[in-house]
């Protein structure tokens, strides 16, 4: 009887043991986005979706919505274990200077590293085409809204000050999620938004309200110090001219909190899978290895060690 129970014991301990196992096969990785109205979000469910396929169900990402990259890396000073977040460069470059919005210095700041890059952000400056804007200076006396707090909201409001239209346009002071209503029933005669194009935002404004995406001349782009990218024509209903605006390469970073297996195997996926995903959305597309480039920080050792086997070119500056 006894030695039943005993073996009755260990089947069930044994059991127990396999079921943590399987348990613990499943890796989940918390993906923090954008505003639930942005491309970016829209990107986020695209890849967790590839990512979920591509590792059979591996590893799970958890799409969280973000007020803006600016929170998404201050989150990264506090967040522990597998934590994803896009951001551009650049404010990973702050953060670990701890200077501007990242004073004073955070020394967790330093445990950021890079994984890959994502579809960069274009700046939009959409007009209702009966609002009579043609170009920048058209928006002196009209309504505009950029949102708060996002990237998109900081940039537009620093093209106006070099543009001369500080204190020329009325900005409207509400949510950017409300920009495509407030077009549509003339409460705005305009909005600015920052998404890989197509942007999904844009596209619905199109769809409801006939509007124009303005361009920006190469002097003014010159005058942004960013890079330059043309937006073809036709994307958007009704908008028959190519645009010419400004863009800012963004990447997915995690922290050295993430093992060397979880990053190398997101970071493989990724790539594996970016051809399925361009399949899905166009922006997709225009992602390549040598993105890297405009990467800051170091690279972590999981995804170094990807591109290592894939002898992919990496600045020595991210090794």
């Amino acid at each position: 009887m006894k030695l039943r129970k005993i073996i009755a014991m260990g089947a069930a301990l044994s059991a127990a043991a396999m079921f943590a196992a399987g348990a613990g096969a499943e890796t989940r990785v918390t993906y923090k986005s954008a505003k639930s109205t942005s491309s970016y979000y829209q990107m986020a469910v695209q890849l967790a979706e590839a990512i979920k396929k591509g590792t059979n169900g591996e590893v799970i990402l958890t799409v969280e919505e973000s007020q803006g990259s600016v929170q998404n890396v201050k989150e990264a000073a506090r967040r522990g274990g597998n934590y994803v977040f896009t951001t551009p460069p650049v404010l990973v470059k702050l953060a670990m200077k701890g200077v501007k919005m990242f004073k004073p210095k955070n020394p967790a700041y330093d445990n950021i590293r890079g994984l890959f890059p994502i579809p960069s952000l274009t700046m939009h400056f959409v007009v209702r085409k009966d609002s009579g804007v043609k170009d920048f200076a058209g928006l002196a006396g009209k309504t505009f809204l950029v949102g708060k707090g996002s990237f998109g909201a900081r940039e537009a409001k620093k093209y106006f000050k070099k543009f001369g239209l500080e204190g020329k346009v009325k900005l409207a002071r509400v949510e950017l999620n409300a920009a495509v209503n407030a077009l549509k029933n003339r409460q705005i005669d305009g909005f600015a938004t920052a998404g890989s194009y197509p942007a999904p935002n844009v596209m619905e404004a199109a769809a409801s309200t006939p509007i124009d995406v303005l361009s920006l001349s190469d002097d003014m782009i010159k005058a942004t110090k960013r890079d330059k990218l043309v937006i073809p024509a036709g994307t958007y209903k009704g908008v028959g001219h190519d645009v010419q605006t400004t863009t800012l390469p963004v990447m997915a970073y995690t922290t050295t909190a993430m093992d060397d297996k979880t990053a190398y195997l997101l970071t493989k996926t990724y790539w594996e899978q970016k051809d399925k995903l361009g399949q899905q959305a166009a922006w997709w597309k225009g992602v390549s290895p040598d993105y890297l480039k405009f990467m800051v920080g170091k690279l972590h050792p999981g995804a170094l060690k990807y591109y290592a086997e894939k002898g992919v070119k990496v600045p020595d500056a991210l090794k």
